[in-house]
């Protein structure tokens, strides 16, 4: 039976900017199981930024329930957070976030170094994991010897280290052309296949259609929730 990685009850979210409120997240409920590979998708100001630094454990909620893994994240210590970011979720940004002056091996190390694993340990997870995202032979490099689709493997390669529940990835195309963002995705779909959680928030329909479940956001709310059109074969059809 399947785990399930995240639950969301009732949850807002609203922000003081200056005398007004803004909500952004309202009312929202949602369950993610592992080996699930979901998109969220909205217009600009529909939520699904907020909602993705939910999941993130990157902000908490103003009301309702968040629980990751079972545990309730609204009570959780500074402390607490950082773990799980760390342990529990691997991030892919549109942007790459690398570290300019390192090489692939070292970038991808990082989370390792604050998970506090021995140099040879880190090392050797570090290789594996861009042995498998088809970077074996460009460990050596630094960003900027890179393609954009490469850094973006890299970047991948980091969340992969630490052998994450979840994948949260945030536009992961966004930086790319139509080519080499089909390949990214391409590797999510084997990532997926492997075993792993994939949560992707897009705005983009053609990104979207690889996932297996699409999540739309509206105004704060959950617009659809549907597992139907995700599937490659159903928009193919």
């Amino acid at each position: 039976m399947k785990q399930n990685l995240i639950h969301i009850e009732n949850m807002t979210k609203v922000y003081i900017m200056g005398t007004q409120e803004v909500h952004a997240l309202r009312g929202v409920s949602l369950d993610i199981s592992e080996n699930e590979y979901v998109a969220v998708m909205g217009p600009s100001g529909s939520g699904k930024s907020t909602l993705m630094n939910m999941f993130g454990c990157l902000d908490t909620p103003t009301s309702g329930v968040y629980q990751f893994k079972g545990n309730d994240v609204s009570v959780m210590t500074d402390n607490e957070l950082a773990r799980i970011r760390n342990k529990e979720i691997g991030f892919v940004f549109q942007s790459f976030n690398l570290l300019p002056r390192s090489n692939a091996l070292h970038n991808v190390e990082l989370p390792l170094i604050y998970a506090g694993i021995s140099a040879h340990d880190r090392r050797e997870r570090a290789m594996d994991a861009l042995t498998n995202v088809g970077l074996g032979d460009r460990v050596h490099h630094k960003p900027n010897e890179l393609s954009g689709g490469q850094r973006q493997r890299v970047a991948i390669a980091r969340a992969l280290v630490t052998k994450p529940s979840i994948i949260l990835a945030d536009e992961p195309t966004g930086a790319l052309d139509s080519k080499t963002g089909e390949e990214i995705m391409i590797l999510f779909e084997d990532l997926y296949k492997a075993g792993n959680t994939i949560i992707l928030v897009t705005h983009e329909e053609d990104i979207a259609r690889h996932a297996r479940r699409v999540i739309r956001l509206k105004d704060g709310h959950i617009e659809t929730d549907d597992t139907r059109v995700g599937h490659l074969e159903a928009i193919h059809a």
